[in-house]
């Protein structure tokens, strides 16, 4: 008697119902039995022809005919094969979907014959949406590391292609490479969701020595980009950066750039981020005058990327990188 409570409580804690059925699929007990398996009537432990179970055991019609179909085809393939069946059955809720395993027994006399049959049945559906979700997960990094892949392939074909020696080859991508990294860093951190603009600019500012505190001047908008934005943003900023420490005000001691972010009226009423890098480069600073891969990442691989537009402007004593986001690269609260 206490090994059989024990038993009750186990099938009880664990979600587990058994239901035992002669060989005509009449009902002779039923432990543990929940819906879908039992109406509101409900089933007793205490064995019986239960009310609330219908000989093949569908709960007076709760499940659907088909999938009820399916357990009673199963449990007479097993009155007349005396071997065990197993059925993995999906069922509509309000929720969304249940799902179930179930082993069908047969119950042996003494002389072999088949006298009955044992159904168990266990809920699985948490399990299932958590390995739905795991393969959702897992097609979302597969998707973003080839993406990922496909940025690093064209940083390397284009700084090969502005570089003079291998040495200059490696120092730069390297660079490139480590902004990426700074950068998903953040993405990854936030569970993929992305990343605050100001968060993202002053983190690819403060990687070349400077301290964004005083050699960041950051205005306005502060929106959250998605995962690509902030990748290809953050490579716009890396340059931009790079740029200054070498020739540019983040190379004097009390230089400092100014980045502005506006969200503005764009077509179709739609917004757009208008993010503006500005920095005073002095009369002495020595812009290299051609075209490298720093000066086309910003006017054409990431406006590209982000089907943005940008303009990288050099007059004077001033330098200026405009940028427009479109809407569907950021939220904003």
């Amino acid at each position: 008697m206490q090994l059989g409570r024990a038993l009750l409580h186990a099938l009880h804690n664990a979600g587990i119902s058994v239901l035992y059925q002669d060989r005509e699929m009449k009902t002779v007990w039923a432990r543990n039995m929940r819906p879908p398996w039992i109406s509101d009537t409900g089933v007793s432990d205490t064995g019986g022809s239960e009310t609330g179970v219908s000989d093949t055991g569908d709960s007076n019609g709760i499940l659907p005919l088909a999938q009820a179909e399916r357990i009673g085809a199963a449990k007479r393939k097993v009155v007349a094969s005396g071997n065990p069946e197993h059925l993995e059955l999906s069922i509509p809720a309000d929720d969304g979907v249940r799902w179930f395993q179930i082993w069908i027994d047969a119950d042996h006399d003494d002389g072999g014959a088949v006298q009955g049959v044992v159904t168990t049945m266990v809920e699985t559906t948490e399990q299932k949406r958590r390995e739905q979700t795991l393969k959702t997960l897992l097609r979302e990094v597969s998707h973003r590391s080839k993406n990922l892949l496909a940025i690093i392939q064209s940083i390397a074909t284009q700084t090969s292609r502005y570089s003079d020696t291998l040495s200059d080859f490696l120092t730069r991508f390297r660079g490139r490479l480590q902004s990426l990294a700074s950068s998903q860093d953040l993405v990854t951190s936030s569970n993929w969701r992305g990343a605050a603009l100001r968060e993202l600019v002053s983190g690819q500012v403060g990687r070349y020595g400077a301290d964004p505190v005083r050699s960041l001047r950051f205005r306005g908008a502060n929106p959250y980009l998605n995962p690509n934005a902030a990748l290809h943003i953050g490579l716009a900023m890396h340059e931009l950066a790079v740029n200054s420490v070498s020739y540019g005000a983040l190379s004097r001691a009390d230089g400092f750039v100014e980045v502005t972010a506006d969200l503005t009226a764009a077509s179709a009423g739609e917004t757009a981020l208008s993010l503006t890098w500005a920095e005073a480069i002095g009369a002495n600073d020595n812009q290299p005058s051609e075209k490298r891969f720093g000066s086309v990442a910003l006017e054409r691989v990431v406006p590209a990327s982000l089907n943005g537009t940008a303009k990288l402007e050099i007059t004077g004593d001033r330098l200026e990188y405009h940028l427009v986001v479109p809407r569907g690269n950021f939220e904003t609260d």
